[in-house]
């Protein structure tokens, strides 16, 4: 049977669990019933060994083929975190958590790996071994990089390693890749400007820092408009302005700036990470005030590897007749830590014409599962052919 006439059939369990996760969504590494959940069904499937608490609450089940003479291991990761978001969807499967939704999909995304791994289990027609991960916070913890400092390579030799994410706007079902840079690095930054606060009605006597703070806004963005290569992506953010005074007449003591800073290579990152507080400095100097700056590293670059990419656009044709061109994305995806470790691939999945990720009205398209399943057996199946 073709496997994806096999995930047709499982269609109506794998879109149960992925609404249960939906309606108990958790956050960062607050996954625990996600992951006790995870680790059941892993178990039930008859997996050859299940690890938990990797990365504090990530999980990992081993499924050894028929053969293993091949010596090859495949590692396949979702990740299991919701949002801090109110949801607005009105689904009948709705959060059942006030503040926490599954906003970006991860629902869909452990589901469908839960659904491969099930397939996998059962058939093991491939030589060699398959590791399927299931991460925590990816939205902002950092749950693929604690999974990589826990050893989870290592631990279980993993060779190559494939993600998956679902991408509204991209017809349900289709794919979408690129090789080298895909996902954006996501750094930080807070920057304090200290004046002399007073009376509004003496602004000679005063030093004021929201005037500096003004004009640094506007000269933050010449990191990418003179000193970035104009045909380069990068992107200067800020994201808040907070003074503190909230009175009507009173010129406030400092200024407060966060934001955030995009780059798709080391090299630009360096450079803005050297220009931004500079710029700062000098900036709040201009009008006699003071700037410090606390620059933070936030995800590397996500850096899919060129053959494994082809593969993976292989893979995708033979599921759903074609693999489209990805756009670069300057949003920012923790995989990039298990991309640094081991070579592998990142791809999009359609999610059809839904609201974008990161919205209250978002909602995983179950339609997408059969081709989401199918993608990660396939990769199992062809990477590591039976002799």
């Amino acid at each position: 049977m073709p496997i994806k006439n096999r995930f047709a059939e499982m269609h109506d369990e794998i879109t149960a669990w992925r609404r249960d996760i939906h309606e108990n969504p958790e956050i960062l590494f607050e996954t625990h019933r996600t992951a006790a959940l995870v680790a059941q069904k892993l178990e039930e499937f008859g997996c050859d060994e299940i690890v938990t608490g990797l990365g504090r609450t990530g999980v990992v089940g081993v499924i050894k083929g028929k053969q293993t003479g091949s010596g090859k291991v495949v590692g396949l990761r979702a990740d299991m975190d919701a949002l801090p978001i109110f949801e607005a969807t009105g689904k009948p499967y709705a959060s059942k958590t006030k503040g926490a939704m599954h906003a970006c999909g991860h629902d869909g995304h452990t589901a469908m790996l839960l659904g491969a791994a099930k397939y996998l289990a059962e058939t093991r027609n491939f030589d060699g071994t398959v590791v399927v991960i299931f991460q925590p916070a990816e939205e902002g913890g950092g749950g693929g990089r604690e999974m990589c400092e826990d050893g989870m390579m290592d631990r279980f030799g993993i060779q190559e390693t494939y993600g998956m994410h679902n991408w509204p706007g991209v017809p349900v079902g289709q794919f979408a890749i690129r090789p080298g840079p895909f996902f954006a690095a996501t750094d930080l930054f807070d920057i304090t400007i200290e004046g002399k606060g007073g009376h509004a009605a003496k602004p000679h006597e005063t030093i004021d820092p929201t005037v500096a703070a003004s004009h640094l806004v506007l000269a933050l963005q010449t990191i990418v408009s003179r000193n970035a290569n104009p045909v380069e992506q990068i992107v200067v953010s800020v994201t808040s302005f907070e003074t503190s005074s909230t009175a009507y007449n009173v010129i406030p003591q400092s200024v407060h700036l966060r934001g955030t800073v995009r780059t798709l290579s080391n090299e630009k990152r360096e450079m803005a990470r050297k220009r931004l507080p500079e710029i700062a400095e000098h900036t709040a100097a201009v009008f006699g005030a003071q700037a410090k700056t606390d620059y933070h590293d936030g995800y590397p670059v996500m850096v899919n590897h060129d053959a494994q990419t082809e593969f993976a656009a292989d893979i995708a044709k033979s599921v759903s007749g074609d693999c489209r061109e990805a756009p670069l994305i300057m949003g920012g995806e923790d995989f990039a830590y298990m991309l640094e470790e081991r070579p592998g691939a990142y791809i999009l999945v359609g999610n059809g014409d839904s609201a974008d990720v990161h919205h209250p009205e978002y909602d995983f398209n179950d339609e997408a599962i059969p081709a989401g399943c199918s993608w990660w057996a396939e990769i199992a199946e062809k990477r590591m052919p039976l002799g």
